[in-house]
């Protein structure tokens, strides 16, 4: 699904990170979706302290910043990077923002914003059900194993293997290190 301005929802949903156990959008990341600068949404939420609490908007920890920062690749402070703190918005802070900012773009995009965390629970949901069921299947597995004398210790060490290998491929996929996939424009060389 694509907005009117062309934008996925799948690429929406790829601003959304867990921090602290919740999804929540970072002040940057927001800021360029809603097509502000970080320091004018930042301004705005300053100016309307009262409707961002804790709740809706957080600022992060150094090692927050420090561990998303080797997760999503974000400017680090050394290099011209984020000189404040970072405010990271859960859902209903998003969509807070959207009304303190008050543009076009900023309510539109927050539609997606909303469903593209609707989206992210539905799944969430459905891989605990999912995650429910494997063990069930897993427990009835080894009760009728130890109730069956044939069961080989080889065909026991299988369905065990079996379990591992779909448990690890319900597991979130794991952040590479490696280079980003895509165009890199080359950094310029100093004299």
């Amino acid at each position: 699904m694509r907005n009117s301005k062309g934008m996925p929802k799948e690429r929406v949903a790829g601003y959304i990170h867990v921090v602290r156990g919740q999804k929540v959008v970072l002040d940057s990341d927001l800021a360029l979706l809603y097509g502000v600068e970080t320091r004018r949404l930042n301004e705005q939420v300053r100016r309307n302290a009262d409707r961002f609490p804790p709740d809706f908007a957080f600022y992060l920890t150094t090692q927050e910043v420090t561990d998303l920062m080797s997760q999503i690749a974000t400017s680090s402070r050394g290099h011209g990077g984020r000189r404040k703190a970072t405010l990271a918005f859960t859902e209903h802070g998003a969509l807070m923002a959207a009304t303190v900012l008050n543009s076009g773009r900023a309510i539109e995009i927050s539609l997606y914003l909303v469903r593209a965390f609707v989206e992210l629970r539905r799944i969430a949901a459905q891989n605990a059900d999912l995650a429910r069921k494997l063990d069930e299947l897993e427990r009835k597995t080894s009760d009728l194993a130890a109730n069956h004398a044939d069961f080989s210790a080889e065909t026991r060490k299988l369905l065990a293997d079996a379990f591992d290998a779909i448990r690890h491929l319900m597991a979130p996929p794991e952040r590479s290190q490696a280079r980003p996939i895509g165009f890199i424009a080359p950094t310029p060389k100093k004299s």
